[in-house]
């Protein structure tokens, strides 16, 4: 069972709303949304495997699949936990690949799809990065190995607040888990192109940084490929617009999930 928040509103027809975070990680990130979409909607803020304060058993979890579709089956166990038919959801960096994985699981629970930091493809240099990871992983501090990822996503001054949570989340991991996540790496070439042939037909909106130096060329890309794509650059900002722009990240959401129900 998947460590979990739940924001209940008063409103008896609310509409809910699924927060996933990024690889490293927990419900945390999301402190600044919390306020601004609660006013509104029924919200669903999960920790992933081995993340935040979902209980990791080494035994137990050695023993389970690590795969997008696995993980993104035990999100769908808590939506049936919770009598959740259906949500609006919303994910930042390899979040938005469980969000797409979900899509192809079950599209008929997946009611939109907020996409912030989205991963599309590998290039060159993020297979270079995933190489230098696999080659030093087990002889390098699984923390010192995130840092460097960090910085080299999050590179800029204006980035140090949300390089710093991911960082400070991401120490909480035991280094068993980092390195059966960092195996997703392995397939993640071969899964981001499997989501490419996918035809759903529901709302998205993607919003990136204009400084996500490493994503947002095939953001923009994906975004005009999508029958019901949006789009929403932010300025002089990076990978994680939640964190690092979070007004401007929390008007131009509620902005859009609201149009989805005229």
């Amino acid at each position: 069972m998947l460590h979990q928040i739940i924001y209940k509103n008063e409103n008896p027809n609310a509409e809910w709303v699924v927060f996933i975070h990024g690889a490293g990680g927990s419900s945390t990130i999301w402190f600044k949304q919390v306020n601004a979409f609660r006013k509104k909607y029924n919200l669903l803020l999960i920790d992933l495997r081995g993340h935040g304060r979902t209980v990791v058993i080494d035994e137990i979890n050695k023993k389970l699949e690590y795969s997008f579709t696995a993980i993104a089956q035990e999100i769908f166990d808590e939506l049936d936990r919770n009598k959740i038919e259906k949500a609006h959801f919303i994910g930042v960096s390899l979040g938005t690949l469980i969000i797409r994985q979900l899509v192809e699981i079950d599209s008929l629970r997946v009611k939109s799809m907020i996409l912030t930091g989205a991963i599309i493809r590998l290039t060159n240099f993020s297979r270079f990065l995933i190489f230098i990871g696999n080659s030093s992983k087990k002889i390098v501090p699984f923390i010192f190995l995130y840092s460097f990822f960090a910085w080299i996503i999050l590179p800029r001054r204006n980035h140090k607040k949300s390089r710093a949570i991911f960082i400070h989340e991401a120490k909480k991991m035991k280094k068993s888990e980092f390195l059966r996540w960092f195996g997703l790496t392995a397939t993640l070439g071969s899964t981001l192109k499997s989501f490419e042939k996918i035809r759903h037909n529901l709302p998205v909106l993607f919003v990136s940084g204009r400084q996500d130096h490493m994503f947002i060329h095939d953001v923009v890309k994906m975004s005009n490929s999508e029958i019901k794509g949006s789009l929403s650059i932010v300025e002089n900002c990076g990978h994680v617009v939640n964190i690092e722009r979070f007004e401007e990240f929390n008007v131009i959401c509620l902005d859009w999930l609201a149009k989805q129900n005229q």
